[in-house]
């Protein structure tokens, strides 16, 4: 393994691990409700980006947001979006569950660009997708019995919302959309304190909102950024997978959360389809990079 390779695989485990703190986290929540929580994180997610961007493009900032257009400014709004559903999601059903379903976004997000662009799946990716959308079944059954399912449904919506962010990232290659990942912060903080009753909250829940926000969001995304430099989207997608294997570990470890028999056959089978579909993308990647190259 090449050491940048090896440095890029590092990154992506790394943003994995930093993203499975959610859980745990928003488990530590003494009375805040999701509204407040999403207004604090945001707003230090939005400061704690901006000031990165600004260190980055100093003078340039404000022309290195205007460059991403209006794909920008829609990428901010689904990935805001997103990021609310992602902590109802957490806060309504078990982590387990939300991270499984959530970590179906690569498929999804294929999926997608089947319907969408026509791109070719291939007989195995689709029979990962089915399996995957079978254990996702399995999760909901459980949900249906134990009163998680809204939970399920947020989190699908997560899923959603992460596909098409990604596909908007993908058609705009040559430019740097993480002015936009930053806007969605401030997209976020709008929505809930307009949806937020009341923005008093105790010291407890204001800092582990800030630390969603500042250090565990902020720090999680900006790895996984910077592994996409490094190794294919598929690797970091399937690397960054690390937070789903942890998120239920944590919360199994720190506050007893242990997911029913149901749930735990689905997760297994949505993580084996995910990590399949993974290593055929890869591997489809390097052979059209070595046809690419054969040719030159």
């Amino acid at each position: 393994m090449k050491r940048s390779h090896a440095y890029g695989v590092a990154l992506a485990l790394g943003g994995g691990v930093c993203l499975s703190m959610a859980g745990v986290l928003l488990r530590h929540i003494e009375s805040a409700d999701g509204w407040q929580i999403l207004f604090y994180r945001s707003i230090s997610f939005f400061i704690t980006l901006l000031m990165i961007l600004c260190f980055k493009y100093r003078r340039q900032t404000w022309y290195a947001f205007k460059a991403t257009g209006l794909k920008g400014v829609a990428g901010a709004v689904i990935l805001a979006l997103g990021s609310v559903a992602y902590v109802y999601a957490i806060l309504l059903t078990t982590v387990a569950n939300a991270v499984f379903i959530i970590g179906a976004a690569p498929l999804v997000t294929a999926l997608l660009a089947w319907v969408l662009f026509k791109e070719l799946i291939g007989v195995w990716g689709l029979l990962a997708m089915i399996a995957a959308f079978g254990g996702i079944a399995l999760m909901f059954l459980d949900g249906m019995s134990t009163g998680g399912w809204l939970g399920h449904l947020i989190a699908l919506l997560v899923v959603l919302s992460f596909a098409f962010y990604l596909l908007i990232i993908r058609d705009c290659r040559n430019i740097d959309m993480l002015p936009a990942t930053c806007l969605a912060g401030i997209v976020a903080a709008v929505l809930s304190f307009f949806m937020a009753t009341d923005l008093a909250i105790n010291i407890n829940d204001l800092v582990i909102s800030i630390l969603l926000g500042a250090v565990q969001f902020t720090l999680g995304f900006m790895l996984l950024t910077i592994a996409a430099r490094y190794i294919a989207a598929s690797e970091v997608a399937l690397f960054s997978l690390s937070e789903a294997l942890l998120a239920p570990i944590w919360v199994w470890l720190l506050v007893d959360e242990v997911p029913s028999r149901l749930t735990i056959i689905g997760c297994g089978i949505v993580f084996v389809s995910v990590v399949c579909y993974g290593l055929i993308a890869i591997r489809r990647e390097r052979l059209r990079m070595n046809l690419v190259y054969n040719v030159e």
